[in-house]
This record gives C-alpha cells, structure tokens and sequence, in this order.
C-alpha cells in the first residue's frame, strides 16, 4: 500500500440539482428537486428540508412546501459530467469513472508536474468551478475507500486530504453509513447490536460481524474498518454484469405490480446486452420489502440469454420463489434484476426441436430464436424512431415512469 496519500476521490456537490441552478440562475438558493412523481435529486438547499433522492414527491412537498420541481435537462448532465472529468485526465492519466458525476485519480505520478496532491486537488476545484461553474469535492488518502469517506465529509463544496499517521483517527469517528457498502438495511442491523461508528465496526469481534452479516460483507466491512483496501484504481475496467432496479414505494407484492415492473426492467437490462453482444448465464432477482430488508436469488444457466421476455419470465420464477418464502411479506419497495457472467460473442448452440417444457426460454431453440428475432426487430426500430416507439406491451411501457429513461441511462455502467 503507498505510504503517501495520492488518492484523490472527486465528487460533483447535488450535480443534477446544481446544473438545473447553473442553467438557471433564478432558481439559485432556492430548495429545487429534479423530477415530479419521485425525487431524483434535490439541492442543498431542498436537502436542509429532509428532502432526499427517492423520496415520493407529494413527501417532499410537505416536507419543504416552497420547494420547486424541475423536469431535468439530461444532455446537459451528460455533457457536464464529462467536462468534469476531462480535467482530472488533464493533470493525470490514472483515472477510474464509477459514474457520471464522481471519480478516482492517482496522481502519485504527477506531482513533479503539478505539485502535491492537495495542491493538485485544489487546482481541480479551482478549474471546474471556473471552467463549469460547478461544486465540487475532493477527498484524498491512500485508499480508495478513504478517499471516497473524505471527499463525503468535505460536502459541499469542500477539500479534505486524510495524513497517514491520522487514518483511524480521522475514521473510526466517523458513522458507519459513510462506509461503501453500508446502505440502509446493513446500517439498521449493525444498530441493532449498537454498532453506529465505524470505530465500534472495527473493534466489533468479527465472528459477530460474520454471524449478523454473512462472510463476505462482513470480512470486508472490518477489513475497511482498519483501512485495509489494497484495490488500485482499473482505468479500462469493463463490467462484469448489468442491472436495473426499480424503487416502488409502497405496493403490493402482487402480479399486477411485479410482472410489469419486471418486463420494463429486462426491457432496460437485455437491450444493453444485446447492443454490446455480450449475453450472460446468470439471472440475479432482488425484492427489497417494506422494512429496507432485501432477500436475492440468481440461477446459472445452461446458454447465456439477452432475449427480453426470456429474462423477464426468469426473473419472475425467481422473485415468485421469495415471496413464497416469505409468506408473511405482503409489501414490496424495490425490485431488482441484474445479468453477470457475461460472455464474449457467444456462440449459440441450436437446439433440436424435442418439445421441451422449457423451449421458450432455450437461445437455440425456435421459440427461443423467435423470441430474440422480435427483440432485434424492436431494438432497430428504437433505433430509428426512438426507445418509445415501440415496446413490450403498454402496461410494460408505463411501468416505472416516474423516473425517465435518460435518468436512468446515466447512472448505468458501459459494458
């Protein structure tokens, strides 16, 4: 692990909230929140309110009455983003992009160029301020995952550089839910054996952890509790997996919410793979319930898949599964579909028309084959009028518009 702290972690402040205020200078100061049905981002200034991303507007709105609803300007996210980065390739080549608002830099190569790495920070705040008119924060340290925690605790508009010799000191007073991988379930069941800082997560026995958490969250939890991360930042990283979710509020665990709501998800998860031609094997299905508690299934299957329909009907089996599981569960909140083993190119492997009660949901099979047919007759279309002119019924269409497509798009990751 470097002895110096070279990580720099940039974070655009409230970006989507921000640029709606930089394109319109009237609504500056002003509590704003992007998005109408549900909350896509809110200001600072909306955020002073309790107003949170995903949080139902008609909540918002009682919550901070003078708050002002904005529709989104999405090429101009995407556009800005991009900017944004672009001027930390301009002091270093050693740049890893997590999303279009936020990434990593090393600039541990640099510095005989540009000077330290909090001078270099401050030159990059200095420029996106100057250059796009936007806040933006910085954390720097010697991890990734401290560099991420620091450039949080420097919101809004803030600069934190972690000293070596001062890590855990600067850390373990610092909530866990600061912590990558700490969402709001995982923070309510460290709570519940009064867990709340990351210094009380890092003195925590960790056959506990493993017991409350399982091995995996809980070896890396304690892990990164020490700041033990020796991941280097991956520059031409390629993801290993596709998803999408769908946060619905409060709606009943039945087939008139799921179903939909999972065509409109596999609609937006196998056109990507198709797009890039990399179908995958296995079907991962997520239901959050009404508590923040989520339960996962995934299964692997024989050929990789990328038809639309064949990984909506998959992922409906298995979210069936944990509902039947669950009997006691009649209220869902999110629903979540992701692909992984992705494959290269695969060669599909046609199947002899032997009647199988599975055939539909076989790549090489001829319902299989006509199944894909129809999606790359409607990915061409989509093409050449638009993702609206055509889709998979119009329930399916309807599912989700809450949030726009284009929202969407910019937080998923290229394949």
């Amino acid at each position: 692990m470097e002895t110096t702290a070279t990580i720099l972690h940039a974070d655009l402040d409230a970006f989507y909230a921000s640029v709606e205020q930089l394109l319109a200078p009237s609504l500056r100061g002003k509590p704003i929140a992007v998005g109408g049905g549900v909350v896509l981002a809110a200001s600072y200034e909306a955020r002073a309110f309790g107003v949170r991303s995903g949080m139902p507007g008609r909540k918002a709105r009682e919550l901070c009455p003078q708050l002002i609803f904005v529709g989104g300007n999405f090429s101009h996210y995407q556009r800005l983003g991009d900017a944004a980065i672009k001027v930390l390739d301009d002091f270093t080549p050693v740049v890893e992009r997590i999303s279009i608002d936020e990434a990593f830099a090393d600039v541990a190569g640099c510095t005989h160029l540009f000077g330290e790495p909090q001078e270099i920070a401050t030159a990059i705040r200095r420029r996106v301020r100057a250059e796009l008119g936007l806040p933006i924060s910085i954390g720097v340290a010697r991890t990734k995952h401290l560099a991420k925690i620091a450039s949080q605790v420097a919101k809004p508009d803030g600069l934190v550089v972690v000293d070596p010799g001062t890590e855990l000191a600067f850390l373990h007073d610092l909530p866990v839910s600061l912590m990558w991988g700490v969402g709001p379930a995982t923070k309510a069941r460290l709570a519940e054996i009064g867990i709340e800082t990351i210094g009380q997560l890092a003195r925590t026995h960790s056959g506990a952890l493993t017991r409350l958490l399982g091995p995996a969250a809980g070896e890396k939890l304690a892990a990164l509790a020490w700041n033990r991360d020796p991941r280097k930042l991956e520059t031409r990283r390629r993801a290993h997996s596709a998803g999408a979710q769908s946060a619905l509020g409060q709606k009943p665990a039945v087939a008139r919410v799921i179903v939909p709501t999972l065509l409109h998800l596999a609609d937006r998860v196998a056109s990507r793979l198709r797009a890039k031609a990399r179908p995958g094997r296995t079907v991962t299905a997520r239901v959050r319930f009404a508590d923040l508690s989520a339960v996962t299934r995934s299964i692997t299957l024989d050929q990789p898949i990328s038809a639309t329909t064949m990984l909506a009907e998959i992922a409906g089996d298995l979210v069936r599964g944990v509902l039947a599981d669950h009997p006691r569960e009649k209220t869902i909140s999110l629903l979540a579909i992701s692909v992984s083993h992705l494959e290269e190119s695969a060669e599909l492997q046609l199947d002899l028309p032997l009647g199988l009660a599975d055939e539909k949901r076989r790549p090489g099979s001829q319902k299989g084959l006509a199944r894909f047919g129809a999606d790359r007759a409607i990915d061409k279309i989509r093409e050449r009028f638009g993702k609206h002119a055509v889709g998979y019924g119009t329930v399916a269409l309807e599912a989700a518009r809450s949030v726009p497509d284009e929202f969407r798009e910019l937080a998923e990751k290229e394949l």
